[in-house]
């Protein structure tokens, strides 16, 4: 989650996301379609100022709006890929395009979230190389975390499960990575009031220092303050306007480059993170 950010694929501001209706998406009243172009070119300008490549995906979303946050519909591996099944209704599918990328690039897959099961990889995160956290929710159920574990565990992955708060219930959006971004080796970004107990003690276990994102914040922004995306160890990229939370990453030793993104992140609930699919860091 860290280590340097080298290949990246990530999907251009879509018609679908630009004609959005939002009661439909659940956007918030902060999306505003006329800024999102804007929006996506200065935050992937930032990536390639950190040395990232940039891949492309197919602009053609399949009418769903929400697939401009490339993170989710598959989870990469050290051998390959694994095409997710997103828990929201409205995503169906999207991970068809994700297997198209994968194959026009020849990055082989290594397997898939099928049936009645769904997994979204916004509800996972590599605590190490051999340590995969994955959160229990709305979007993430039971079955999709079983198909996981059999493909990852022959990888000699462990799996730890952690159960997601309510929150604001089923159509809002509230990953795992909504409560925690690893920032650095042995640091992360949390929101304590609803970090797991037990993932809290497997962070204090494995020696993480636990940065605490400011709660104020944490609510004004629908839980985007704590969704920020580490192109290498002590760097990341966050949204503008959090002066608290940037400041608790900087005091930790943090460095911190932001960008205006609050009409397409906060509207549309979908950070830094979850705007990339990571390829290849090392």
């Amino acid at each position: 989650m860290t280590d340097p950010l080298k290949k990246v694929a990530v999907m251009k501001p879509s018609f679908s996301l630009k004609n959005a209706d939002p009661s439909k998406w659940n956007y918030g009243p902060k999306f505003k379609p006329e800024k999102i172009d804007r929006i996506h070119s200065s935050f992937v300008s930032l990536l390639e100022d950190a040395g990232v490549e940039i891949y492309w995906m197919n602009e053609d979303d399949q009418g769903i709006a929400d697939a401009i946050f490339t993170y989710d519909a598959s989870l990469m591996t050290k051998n390959g890929a694994i095409l997710m099944s997103p828990g929201k209704p409205l995503r169906s599918g999207e991970q068809d395009i994700h297997r198209k990328f994968y194959e026009k690039h020849n990055i082989p897959i290594i397997g898939s979230i099928q049936g009645p099961a769904f997994a979204e990889a916004g509800d996972t995160l590599w605590l190490d190389d051999k340590t995969l956290i994955i959160g229990r929710g709305f979007r993430t159920t039971q079955k999709g975390i079983n198909q996981l574990k059999d493909i990852v565990s022959p990888l000699g992955i462990e799996v730890h499960v952690f159960d997601l708060p309510v929150y604001l219930g089923a159509q809002a959006c509230l990953h795992l990575m909504s409560l925690i971004s690893l920032v650095d080796d042995k640091k992360a970004l949390v929101y304590m009031p609803f970090l797991p107990v037990g993932l809290y003690k497997l962070l204090l276990k494995k020696d993480f220092t636990l940065i605490q994102a400011p709660v104020e914040e944490y609510e004004s922004s629908n839980t985007l303050s704590a969704n920020v995306l580490a192109t290498s160890p002590g760097n990341c990229i966050m949204i503008d306007g959090l002066a608290d939370t940037q400041a608790s990453l900087s005091d930790a030793g943090i460095n911190v480059k932001v960008f205006k993104g609050e009409e397409l992140c906060v509207g549309c609930e979908g950070g830094p993170t979850c705007l990339t699919r990571p390829l290849l860091r090392q």
